[in-house]
């Protein structure tokens, strides 16, 4: 269950459940208006939330199934 909310849940709110309040704020980030800087850095922040299920969650489950495959 902690897999999912930290996988899913996190990057669900922040894209959407915060979009209303992201698209009310202007502004610019490095020149690229503020709700595109939000949306891309999102791109970044799953994969990041991702790799942390995977570390804490399933790599030991995968070193185990490559290590007793053969």
């Amino acid at each position: 269950m902690l897999r999912l909310l930290i996988g899913l849940g996190i990057p669900y709110v922040g894209v959407i459940g915060l979009l209303p309040w992201v698209a009310s704020h202007g502004g610019f980030v490095m020149g690229i208006p503020w709700l595109y800087a939000w949306m891309f850095s999102w791109f970044v922040l799953t994969s990041a939330c991702l790799g942390v299920c995977w570390v804490c969650f399933d790599r030991r489950r995968d070193l185990a199934t490559r290590s007793g495959g053969n």
